[in-house]
């Protein structure tokens, strides 16, 4: 690629140490990233750039010493790099830090907002004020977008009023995991699954982001925005909107968020009618995760708080495709495993010719299952029946059509980071959210949190190491189906 300037505003920060620089580290292992480029870190506190560069050295000594080629590019990586102090709500030391970058009209400029979405506006217009603000320019900014549909129209006004939408790059990182995008691929490249993508060979749909970890000192954020918001209304949404979306009429980025928005707003509302009904909302307690003993929720947060850890949610897209068609989502923290899967289930076959499970002649035929595993372990698995070998008559039994990545295509599998900022750079939209969804995703979220507000139920303990409360279970149950085995 040609070089390019990134500059990481919150650069000695958690997802700027864990995540950003490691995947430019690994995108310079393998070329994509050449001489010339320059990768800036900017925060608050003063340091020089060598100290920086110990700083990232340390963050990225796991990685390379797990790997000899990212181990003897590590020095000409951080060459790299360099460190520059801003008080991102001041106005002293832009203008020479814009003299310093700002060179060349027609290199590109990425801008990563790694700060709290209060600080978006007043990094845009330090931008603008300081002449950085040009064509060659993008900006990539973090969920949350708000923390409501109003509050995010204010940060995407904000925003507005310095780039054109061509420029804001709204990431949601899920969508630049290897298995997400392969979604796309299995649907749209083989006859065998479109034509059934449908309500009437499709039973039902269940997307489960699950964490074993709690709060993780983040107590104080999350506590003013829980699942809902942190992942509900991005990460489960976008796997939604991929699952349900229409053929795109061809890979261009609108294109698909054309199709993505449809499906956002063909979702059923859910309010203070029937929000009891189709939504569950949890929260752990002390208990066990991995056999080590961990503290509940209140205990790590050390006040009393209504701030839920699970939700799960059944949603309808009401349209042709889906009708009648549930999508049952959930996601915890501190659960009995750490996963992100997409449960495709098929409808039975009509009628058995294999024995009358009644009777004890058979076994029941289990639906077949498409299984997309994000993560851990990236791979799809198609579940169908087959013969038991050998003599005995027809005993059947659910077995596995298992692709694995790791397997199948060996190597590395790329970090969703690398992918996504190579996309920015090159100035590629589609793995990104479009301004119109975030406003739909937020038209329906924000109707759930009022009704749970006005209901002033606590969300239902759960333990610590578990599958959240009882009520998800129930959720599910009473429509006379079962969450995926392999996340029981």
């Amino acid at each position: 690629m040609a070089p390019f300037d990134l500059v990481i505003f919150g650069g000695t920060g958690d997802l700027a140490m864990r995540k950003l620089l490691p995947a430019l580290l690994h995108r310079f292992v393998d070329g994509q990233i050449g001489t010339g480029t320059r990768i800036y870190g900017v925060a608050r506190d003063a340091r020089s750039d060598e100290a920086y560069r110990g700083r990232v050295r340390e963050a990225v000594a796991g990685i390379a010493a797990a790997d000899p080629r990212v181990a003897e590019a590590v020095d000409a990586f951080l060459a790299l790099l360099h460190y520059r102090q801003l008080d991102l709500a001041s106005e002293d030391g832009w203008p020479a830090f814009a003299e310093e970058i700002g060179h060349g009209p027609d290199r590109v400029r990425v801008f990563y907002l790694a700060v709290g979405p209060s600080l978006f506006a007043n990094v845009a217009d330090r931008l603008a004020s300081v002449g950085l603000a040009g064509g060659g320019t993008r900006v990539v900014v973090e969920k949350p977008i708000g923390k409501d549909g109003a509050s995010a129209q204010v940060i995407n006004e904000a925003l507005g009023r310095v780039f054109e939408e061509s420029q804001v790059f709204r990431i949601d990182h899920y969508l630049g995991k290897e298995t997400v995008q392969n979604l796309t691929a299995l649907r749209f490249g083989n006859a065998l699954f479109e034509p059934l993508w449908k309500a009437e060979h499709i039973d039902h749909v269940q997307i489960t982001v699950a964490e074993t970890v709690g709060v993780e000192g983040r107590a104080a954020y999350y506590d003013k925005s829980g699942a809902l918001r942190d992942m509900v209304q991005n990460h489960l949404l976008q796997l939604l909107c991929l699952v349900a979306m229409e053929p795109p009429a061809s890979l261009a980025a609108d294109a698909i968020r054309d199709e993505k928005l449809k499906v956002l707003r063909a979702l059923r509302p859910i309010g203070n009618g029937n929000a009891s009904q189709m939504t569950v909302r949890g929260q752990y307690r002390a208990g066990a995760v991995d056999g080590q003993a961990v503290p509940g929720y209140l205990d790590e947060l050390g006040g009393p708080s209504h701030t839920e850890t699970f939700v799960a949610i059944k949603a309808e897209v009401q349209n042709w495709r889906w009708a009648g068609v549930p999508f049952y989502l959930r996601t915890g923290k501190r659960l009995a495993e750490r996963m992100s899967e997409i449960v495709v289930t098929f409808r039975r076959v009509p009628h058995s010719i294999f024995g009358d499970p009644a009777d004890g002649s058979a076994s029941p035929l289990a639906p077949n299952k498409l299984v997309i595993r994000l993560q851990p372990d990236e791979g799809v698995k198609l579940w169908l029946m087959n013969k038991v070998p050998g003599p005995g008559g027809m005993r059947m039994r659910e077995v596995a059509m298992d692709l694995s990545f790791a397997e199948t295509f060996g190597g590395r599998q790329p970090d969703a980071y690398e992918r996504l900022l190579m996309d920015v750079v090159r100035g590629n939209p589609m793995l990104f959210m479009r301004r119109d969804e975030v406003d739909a995703a937020w038209q329906w979220i924000d109707p759930i949190r009022a009704a749970w507000e006005a209901g002033h139920d606590a969300p239902k303990p759960y333990t610590a190491g578990g599958w959240g409360p009882s009520a998800a279970v129930a959720l599910i149950e009473r429509d006379g189906r079962t969450w995926h085995e392999d996340a029981q």
